[in-house]
């Protein structure tokens, strides 16, 4: 069974410290406004007199001026009415609970986003691909009149450039400056001697030493430390691996296409 993901929380206004509204002191406020009376107030939210009246109580203590006023006599008989201050605090407070009800709602996509980026990946079942994540930011963007090419800096001056549709850049609302990252599949890559990789047409060229090599009964497994801080793995086949004298410590190059990163946010 499908679930929603939803992001909740309440917006709740402090003064120096002191706890002063949160949207049930807020709806407290209202009713006392329109029924002219703390005990019709507290009765219509089904709580008590005294728990209302230490609500607002509270209120005006850390309030730098009087929120409600109690009236007595006169022709109505009294009651408890609101100030002006104390409607102009209500007004504010809905403005700003507006904000954060959109603020919650944009988090809420990112977070299913998050979902859905991660049932892709686990959709690939490649645990080889899903090591060649790499998080950065993007450097660049060149645009083009159908896609454009995203760079993106993985650390140490290593760049990844991407092939996206100009629709996606708007989807995605991609600037300079993002987080991003991006995703390639090991079966992608293609390896090269450094001496060659100047002479492919693949616009990703990252090169290395290998770190790790193993072998199957079909294809091997290849890890590049290119710096520091990141490998790339490449598959190919063990006759690619022979024919090309492979081996611990091997100068290698891994290159691939900008069509074959998936990049996202």
């Amino acid at each position: 069974m499908a679930h929603e993901t939803k992001l909740d929380g309440n917006l709740w206004l402090n003064i120096d410290s002191n706890s002063f509204m949160g949207h049930g002191r807020i709806e407290l406020l209202e009713r006392i406004d329109s029924t002219g009376s703390i005990s019709k107030a507290a009765k219509e939210m089904k709580m008590s007199y005294k728990a209302a009246w230490d609500a607002v109580d509270a209120m005006n203590n850390v309030a730098k001026e009087p929120i409600v006023s109690r009236e007595t006599g006169g022709r109505g008989g009294g009651g408890t009415r609101l100030t002006e201050y104390g409607k102009e605090l209500i007004s504010v407070y809905k403005e700003a609970e507006k904000e954060h009800l959109r603020f919650l709602n944009n988090l809420t996509e990112k977070v299913r986003n998050f979902n859905d980026h991660a049932a892709f990946f686990q959709r690939m079942s490649m645990k080889t691909s899903a090591r060649n994540q790499y998080g950065g930011t993007i450097s660049s963007i060149t645009r083009g009149p159908i896609s454009s090419e995203v760079g993106i800096t993985v650390g140490e001056g290593t760049v990844i450039f991407a092939n996206v549709t100009n629709e996606s850049i708007e989807e995605l609302n991609l600037k300079e400056g993002m987080e991003a990252f991006a995703l390639v599949k090991s079966s992608w890559i293609t390896l090269v001697a450094p001496e060659c990789a100047n002479k492919v047409s693949a616009r990703n060229r990252l090169c290395g030493e290998v770190e790790s090599f193993n072998t199957g009964a079909i294809n091997s497994e290849v890890i590049i430390q290119l710096n520091d801080k990141n490998t790339i793995t490449a598959t190919i086949t063990n006759a690619s691996a022979k024919e090309m004298e492979l081996h611990l410590g091997s100068k290698i190059c891994a290159v691939f296409k900008s069509n074959s990163v998936i990049l996202g946010i």
